[in-house]
């Protein structure tokens, strides 16, 4: 099977993306792409807008994670206000014009946030542990003073005055709310992610096929390069259905584990949200940051006590090594398109 550039973005294996290791619909589908996708591969993930290099130096932003950025910061040869400008120019140059429509809104003070934080960490020499980091967030995460609408027009306008839990977490971990993502509306979905508010978002793979839902703009976007990580939300298969089809990371949270405070939710007793990107270890650090007791969410409750506080110490490098992936052909052998 044709081996794609950069889809390992450093992890330890190919298959090491998807932490649902059940669903390898990826696999068949890579198997179809052809000369075409390639063409669009090399377009969304290979293509680097002029902003990219010279705003920051040698940084590839390309497949780039957390810890990526952080040596940047910490060597000079990138701000946050660079990378936050080499993401832009990315949605602006494929988001709309390759119709992948990921994207349902750009955060305004994205740039003003990422200035801010280059002046902390001048005059502190510290990095939160997200300095400076771009994050796109699934639109039914309420974000404070920026629109927020579960990817319906009857929310249009709609600006909440606070930041859902997991979200103010991140803030304060220094994360840049960079984007807010199209996702299926009201989160209905796992099949698609097509809203009235953003209409259809496309897999950045392959055009032709689907990102699944209803998390799809979260993991198109990541998929793509147009921010470092992703929130999503799941309700039954809506994070982890768009990492598998994406090539991410995702994780459904546990209930209680993390607060779901401030998420549109379709189904409140199944609802989760949880991280969305390229590597076990971004995933991990986005968990850490997040889970916890709030008293909004009652739940979360009976996780007390049993959260450890450092989830790094539990990865391993070379965790895959030695391993075999099966496949079941009856499932995966049949290509997935829209109709």
């Amino acid at each position: 099977m044709m081996r794609l550039p950069n889809l390992t973005a450093q992890t330890s294996g190919y298959f090491y993306h998807t932490i649902n290791l059940l669903n390898f619909r990826m696999v068949s589908r890579l198997r179809w792409f052809g000369a075409a996708a390639l063409i669009l591969f090399a377009m969304l993930v290979r293509a680097q807008p002029k902003a990219t290099q010279p705003m920051g130096g040698n940084f590839d932003i390309i497949e780039t994670t957390i810890a990526d950025v952080h040596r940047a910061f910490r060597s000079g040869s990138l701000t946050s206000e660079q990378l936050v400008n080499s993401y832009l120019d990315r949605i602006r140059t494929l988001d709309q014009p390759t119709k992948l429509n990921s994207i349902i809104l750009v955060n305004p003070e994205a740039i003003a946030t990422a200035r801010a934080l280059d002046a902390e960490f001048r005059k502190t020499g510290k990095l939160r542990p997200l300095h400076g980091i771009p994050v796109i967030v699934k639109d039914n995460f309420n974000t404070k003073g920026l629109q927020t609408t579960g990817g319906s027009v009857a929310l249009r306008g709609f600006e909440p005055t606070e930041d859902a839990w997991q979200v103010r977490k991140l803030r304060e971990a220094g994360a840049i709310i960079l984007a807010k993502a199209n996702m299926a509306e009201w989160a209905f979905t796992p099949m698609h992610s097509q809203s009235s508010m953003g209409g259809e978002t496309l897999n950045p793979y392959n055009l032709a096929h689907v990102p699944a839902g209803s998390s799809g703009g979260t993991a198109a976007a990541v998929a793509a390069n147009l921010g470092t990580v992703g929130l999503g939300s799941d309700t039954g298969n809506s994070i982890r259905g768009p990492s598998s089809h994406n090539a991410l990371v995702g994780f459904r949270t546990s209930l209680g584990l993390v607060s779901r405070y401030g998420i549109i939710p379709l189904y409140t007793r199944n609802d989760v949200g949880g991280p969305m990107c390229r590597t076990v270890e971004d995933a991990t650090r986005l968990l850490e940051l997040t889970a916890g007791y709030d008293p909004n969410d009652p739940i979360t409750k009976r996780s007390q006590g049993k959260m450890p506080k450092n989830l790094g110490q539990f990865l391993k490098k070379d965790g895959l090594k030695g391993s075999r992936i099966g496949i079941m052909r009856q499932l995966v052998d049949k290509t997935f398109t829209r109709k």
